[in-house]
């Protein structure tokens, strides 16, 4: 039987490569500190090699794992993969692992997943809005874990934050649907309880509707999970009453999208009937006939920065000082005046 080949190591590469083993570690860790030419060379010793580097070396000499959690609420759909892959090409540029987890929006659930990332020797967290209890906080702060909040901006909360106002977003969307002549106005909204996004997006169109002189308690509002099916029946069940309403909002494209479907099976124009918005402006709002009007969410830009914010956390162990992102209203085929039904 024949012996095992020993594994090459990082001296055999820097002699491949003609470059010190100082080099070669630089080209792993830090390749953006390396002239591209060198980086090359180290690159194809490697390839050639076989070599892997020694992580549990790696993770003793730096004292951390090179590894950032994120915990998402869903990954059934399309509302955090843009910013989730942007987050992950940043890491990745700086020689972090990204691990993703997914809650289903049950913070029992976020909680255990925050503990067991920790456990796992995760060097810094990306959660998603600030509605959590405070015990976590406390567990975070305890173990003095960098975490870092996304896809909602407050600069009063627990955590520093990278994202954007969510209340004033959906307030400039319900202005101008209101703008247009809509007074009965539904809403479907995501389930607000322990959800930032959804609650304050709500409230966001109660605003638009007081600052326009209604009374909010008119406002009709279901909330459901975020399903296209939910989006359809909530939907069904407003236009099926005696009298319907002309606009109905939406707290994101995957239930406006259950909305315009179900719209469509019913015979009804949109927007001639009846004017339907959304929030996020995934690709699935494009893609719709008619397309979709909804708020722009800058979710590259988002994953991006709250990445650099997390490494420079983890790095150098100060705070970030957290960044309010600005949306903007895309407005298409799927919103027009109010009708006279």
């Amino acid at each position: 039987m024949s012996k095992l080949k020993p594994a090459p190591t990082l001296d055999d590469v820097a002699r491949r490569a003609g470059v010190s083993t100082a080099t070669v570690s630089r080209c792993i860790n830090t390749p953006d500190r390396v002239v591209e030419a060198t980086r090359k060379r180290v690159q194809s010793a490697i390839e050639a090699l076989g070599y892997t580097p020694n992580f549990a070396a790696r993770v003793m000499a730096a004292k951390r794992t090179f590894t950032i959690g994120a915990i998402i609420p869903t990954m059934e759909n399309a509302i955090f993969a843009r910013g989730l892959q942007a987050f992950q090409e940043e890491l990745h540029q700086h020689g972090y692992t990204l691990l993703v987890s997914s809650s289903a929006y049950k913070p029992a659930t976020e909680e255990e997943q925050i503990r067991t990332l920790v456990a796992r020797g995760a060097d810094g967290l990306l959660l998603i809005g600030h509605d959590r209890a405070p015990r976590i906080y406390e567990f975070l702060e305890h173990r003095e874990i960098p975490a870092l909040v996304a896809w909602s901006f407050s600069p009063d909360g627990r955590l520093p934050s990278i994202g954007f106002d969510n209340r004033a977003a959906m307030y400039e969307l319900a202005k101008r649907v209101l703008d247009l002549g809509h007074r009965r106005l539904a809403v479907i909204s995501g389930i607000t309880h322990g959800n930032d996004r959804a609650r304050l997006r709500l409230d966001g169109v109660r605003d638009a509707v007081r600052q326009h002189g209604l009374d909010p308690q008119v406002l009709q509002v279901i909330e459901t999970p975020y399903e296209i099916e939910n989006g359809a029946e909530a939907f069904a069940r407003f236009m099926s009453q005696e009298t319907p309403p002309t606009a109905v909002m939406c707290g994101n494209d995957v239930l406006a999208a259950g909305a315009l479907l179900r719209a469509q099976d019913m015979g009804l124009k949109v927007p001639q009937d009846v004017s339907i918005t959304g929030f996020d402006d995934i690709e699935l709002a494009r893609i719709l006939r008619p397309a979709l009007t909804t708020v722009h969410v800058p979710h590259r830009e988002m994953g991006g920065k709250a990445a650099k914010a997390l490494i420079e956390m983890v790095e150098k162990r100060t705070p970030a000082a957290g960044e309010h992102l600005y949306t903007h209203i895309v407005e298409r085929q799927s919103l027009g005046p109010a009708n006279s039904r």
